[in-house]
């Protein structure tokens, strides 16, 4: 009888916990795979390779203060392709700007595009360094310390991580260009991510239901609060950077104020999945400690979690934002630019609408999360 049960709950374990991984790993081939149908061929005989650079000459470059153009002449040696071995002379183009130049120095690996003709080379251009291999030393690094550390979890979370990574660059990216509503289609990748990381998280149980749920309410409100006051403060999508670059690249019809909208609520659903998931495992806790705890009091206990929790998430959210406008910031204050003209430019705007509007999500969410999870997870059915 005893054996019997143990099998029995084996085998629950490995569906609820096991599946989950063998699904997202399907999902993660099938995407692997799939193409994006903006794959293209546009330079006929060119090859892109690593080289060494052997030597540099920077007669040509030209500067004025911390500008420099002109152009630097790097002898570099082919480190793969059909021209590997080889030596040949690169051109680095130097445009004057700080942000888009590179200079090469003796030794650097660099990425380069070697134009050939008859089996023969006739230009390389020096593209930027070469970072691929610490990109996948960093990315190693990160892999270990996170299996290493959670064990199984960490190894669900990395999957996930994965997962998340070819769903935006093999469905959201394309379905964007091609002219999709971004609202609708980014809304349902939130959910669509929102259910399979947390299931790889729990597995198929009531805390997926109930974490998934209260995260989905949270993005819900987000999306509608960011389509609200997007229109309210008449930003337009081109605030993003590059965007405009899309308009000009054979894209003109592009929804750029409904991709910036997309943006804000995808931007933040990680932070709201992250809050779902702690709330609800806290409370799945006390449900296990105290089996007696009625669904009223489990629900209490949620929401003063919640209240904890969110006291720092916004914060986090705050900083995450910041970095990538601390610049801007600095650029004012160097010039004394008077407060009320900072608040009303529309960059300053957008990162207002980006933190405020992700920070209201995560305040909904704890709410949400703590009715949903005390009503599904205690297990003392009296109110």
């Amino acid at each position: 009888m005893f054996d019997k049960i143990k099998i029995y709950i084996k085998s629950q374990n490995i569906r609820r916990n096991i599946a989950p991984v063998f699904v997202v790993l399907v999902l993660c081939v099938i995407l692997l795979f799939i193409p994006t149908n903006y794959e293209q061929d546009l330079y006929v005989n060119t090859e892109r390779v690593k080289t060494q650079v052997l030597s540099v000459n920077n007669d040509a470059i030209k500067s004025a203060g911390i500008i420099q153009f002109g152009e630097q002449r790097c002898e570099v040696k082919i480190l793969a392709g059909k021209f590997k071995g080889q030596t040949t002379t690169g051109i680095n183009h130097l445009s004057g700007s700080l942000e888009k130049d590179k200079i090469f120095e003796e030794n650097d690996r660099a990425l380069v595009v070697i134009d050939y003709e008859n089996g023969e080379i006739v230009f390389t251009n020096m593209i930027d360094h070469y970072r691929m291999n610490y990109e996948l030393v960093l990315v190693l690094i990160f892999a270990a310390a996170l299996i290493g550390f959670a064990g199984i979890i960490g190894f669900k979370a990395l999957l996930s991580f994965v997962f998340t990574v070819l769903c935006m660059w093999k469905i959201l990216i394309p379905y964007f260009l091609s002219g999709a509503n971004p609202i609708i289609l980014g809304s349902f990748m939130v959910v669509f991510l929102t259910s399979v990381v947390i299931g790889l998280v729990y597995g198929f149980d009531r805390r997926s239901a109930a974490a998934i749920s209260g995260a989905v309410s949270g993005s819900f409100v987000t999306c509608v609060t960011a389509v609200i006051f997007v229109n309210l403060f008449k930003i337009h999508g081109a605030v993003m950077p590059y965007s405009e670059s899309l308009l000009y690249s054979g894209y003109p019809d592009l929804h750029l104020t409904q991709i910036f909208i997309a943006g804000i609520f995808i931007a933040s659903a990680g932070a709201v999945m992250d809050l779902a998931v702690d709330i609800t495992s806290a409370v799945y806790e006390i449900a296990q400690k105290r089996p007696d705890i009625s669904k009223l009091e489990l629900i209490k206990s949620g929401l003063a979690i919640g209240r904890t929790v969110v006291g720092t998430m916004t914060t986090t959210l705050l900083l995450a934002y910041s970095g990538s406008y601390i610049a801007l910031l600095m650029v004012f204050m160097a010039q004394g630019t008077p407060l009320i003209n900072i608040l009303n430019l529309k960059y300053v705007s957008a990162e207002i609408l980006h933190t405020v509007v992700g920070s209201l999500g995560l305040v909904t969410v704890a709410p949400f999360t703590a009715v949903i999870s005390g009503t599904l997870l205690a297990k003392n059915k009296s109110i």
